[in-house]
């Protein structure tokens, strides 16, 4: 994929950012959050379970004192629960084996953020001054092999910055 800047426009993949309108430029190690993907996957499953073991006791209790068989319906919620359970393994599975990967992120005035990656992490490096000078200079014309960065969900990454806030009053913010 190129990432191509001319005529005042930055090109990435088929998205066009006007230069006027890039906010940030920065390199960056895209972790993939898998101690959440972890916890995510011990508390779906135990849900899931706690579901399926009160819905196993009330078809019991419902079938108390009569002739009525519910073992099917028990069969069903059970291959039903151990299907979730496999999915969120899958989805557990997916974010724990994803690589760690060098990437420069490009965002824009509004919520748009491009991700590239290349196989030697100092062309990133380089490639951020690069368009920090085109950004300066619009008349610049620049042409790069980049790699295209596919990730399923953002959520699963951490991204941005890092802030160690100590002391204060009202602070707003989320913790990660």
């Amino acid at each position: 994929m190129d990432l191509i800047i001319s005529k005042r426009l930055l090109w990435v993949a088929g998205a066009a950012y006007p230069l006027h309108n890039i906010a940030r430029v920065y390199t960056f190690m895209l972790r993939p959050r898998r101690g959440r993907a972890v916890r995510r996957f011990v508390m779906y499953t135990g849900l899931t379970f706690a579901a399926a073991t009160a819905l196993t006791i009330i078809a019991g209790l419902s079938t108390l004192g009569r002739e009525s068989d519910s073992s099917g319906m028990i069969t069903f919620v059970w291959l039903a629960a151990s299907a979730a359970t496999l999915w969120f393994f899958a989805d557990m599975l997916k974010v724990a084996t994803a690589p760690v990967r060098y990437v420069l992120a490009v965002e824009s005035n509004g919520q748009s953020t491009a991700l590239v990656t290349a196989p030697d992490p100092a062309t990133l490096d380089r490639l951020v001054g690069s368009i920090a000078h085109a950004i300066e200079h619009p008349e610049s014309e620049l042409q790069v092999r980049v790699e295209r960065l596919m990730i399923g969900s953002p959520s699963n990454y951490y991204f941005g910055d890092t802030v160690n806030m100590y002391g204060g009053s009202g602070n707003v913010g989320m913790a990660a």
